[in-house]
């Protein structure tokens, strides 16, 4: 069984639907993708860009009135860590007119 690493993070935005069906939309040309207006859900293989982690990585996404929730999946911190980089990066892009994004990411203990 592989460990696994979480983290989310409530991201404070009036458009969070909208972002969430960019991201998902900009992200399925390579990845594998689910979404509808209020849910999202993202695979990062284990092997993407040349990686060899453990296992894939997953994001899945809520989009509330007030905020778009982000809980991320991994099987190493490395993979974790870069994830939650890639995630507020793409994030802020879709959002520039509000840009940057509050991220306050927070990791579950592994146990």
């Amino acid at each position: 069984m592989t460990m696994t690493f979480n983290s989310s993070v409530r991201v404070p935005t009036g458009k969070a639907s909208r972002y969430l069906q960019q991201l998902c939309k900009h992200w399925s040309h390579d990845l594998a993708v689910e979404f509808t207006e209020h849910r999202g859900n993202v695979v990062f293989p284990r092997n993407a860009r040349g990686a060899d982690w453990p296992g894939d990585a997953t994001l899945v996404m809520n989009a509330r009135d007030d905020a778009l929730d982000c809980s991320l999946e991994a099987s190493a911190p490395e993979q974790l860590e870069g994830l939650k980089g890639a995630v507020a990066r793409h994030l802020d892009r879709f959002a520039f007119r509000e840009a940057p994004l509050a991220f306050d990411w927070q990791d579950t203990p592994n146990g």
